[in-house]
């Protein structure tokens, strides 16, 4: 975007906040395409495309940074594999999976505990002090998501009974929040050479989970509709929104970056309800309220302990 002049002639940080908007639009619809690939293509299916996609539209426009940066990667290719197959492939299937149990609205919300999942792995792996804050935001954060998977219901929520879908995404979010801190210890290369080197990963990563919808017969092959959602999902969320990333966290650093994350959920529940006339109730309400304010407590600094 910064070949456009209009654009360029903005501040930095105008421009970071356009692209970060852009970025959480676009992993927001994420959720509502799951919704809708539900019965135009299987879910392990859909991941494997999507990678698939990506990986070739990296080579074509990464291609140079990969050869440049391959002799930093190739010492580290355990690291990028576990990353890509963790990070990427185990997010992504148990994402589109749970898309066959639960609501867009739902994804969008959960997807919000990731930040929360960051900081409890920093204080466990890394022993970083916490704040009586922070410890305030995860507590919140986690009656959010008793809120959503109970789906408001004390009956459910006596009898544990949660919704299947809600809690795989909720460990998918757990396995990119142990990928988000992972991150810490990547190899010191550009940002588009890694993120080709994950892809790549996370598509030789598909491979086994693709054989096992094929021979155990749960494998569907993309009608029309299915080509055009992972053609979106490739496009918009998997490389548009990952490019738009990586410029905004240029523009203005990765702490001022991180927080439009926060927007996710916000941006899903609104598309999911506009797009797929899903119904926005009061615990949907009330769990994303106690979601981004656990969050911002979560992300404010004080007393440690």
């Amino acid at each position: 975007m910064s070949g456009f002049p209009l654009f360029s002639a903005l501040g930095p940080s105008t421009r970071a906040y356009i692209l970060l908007t852009l970025t959480t639009m676009c992993w927001g619809g994420n959720a509502v395409f799951s919704r809708m690939a539900v019965g135009e293509v299987s879910p392990l299916t859909l991941v494997t495309l999507r990678w698939a996609s990506v990986m070739v539209l990296l080579l074509l426009f990464a291609q140079k940074d990969l050869k440049r940066d391959w002799h930093v990667l190739k010492p580290r290719l355990f690291y990028v594999v576990c990353m890509g197959a963790i990070g990427f492939t185990g997010f992504n299937a148990l994402f589109y999976i749970s898309a066959y149990y639960t609501t867009a609205v739902n994804i969008g919300i959960l997807q919000g505990t990731i930040p929360i999942f960051v900081l409890l792995g920093a204080f466990i792996v890394y022993r970083m002090p916490v704040s009586i804050q922070q410890i305030s935001g995860v507590c919140l954060t986690v009656f959010g998501v008793i809120v959503v998977t109970s789906g408001g219901s004390l009956e459910k929520l006596a009898d544990l009974a949660f919704n299947r879908g809600d809690l795989l995404l909720v460990i998918a979010c757990m396995c990119y929040g142990g990928y988000t801190l992972a991150l810490r210890n990547k190899p010191d290369v550009g940002a588009l050479a890694f993120f080709s080197g994950l892809a790549i990963a996370a598509f030789i990563s598909c491979l086994p989970l693709l054989t096992y919808e094929l021979v155990t017969g749960t494998a569907q092959a993309p009608t029309l509709k299915g080509w055009i959602l992972i053609a979106a999902i490739a496009i918009l969320p998997s490389f548009l929104a990952q490019l738009f990333f990586i410029n905004g966290v240029a523009l203005i650093g990765p702490g001022r970056a991180g927080i439009f994350v926060n927007l996710v959920p916000i941006f899903a529940s609104i598309m999911a309800v506009l797009f797929l006339g899903e119904p926005f109730h009061l615990y949907h309400a009330t769990a994303l309220a106690l979601v981004l304010g656990g969050i911002w407590l979560a992300e404010r600094k004080g007393k440690t302990i």
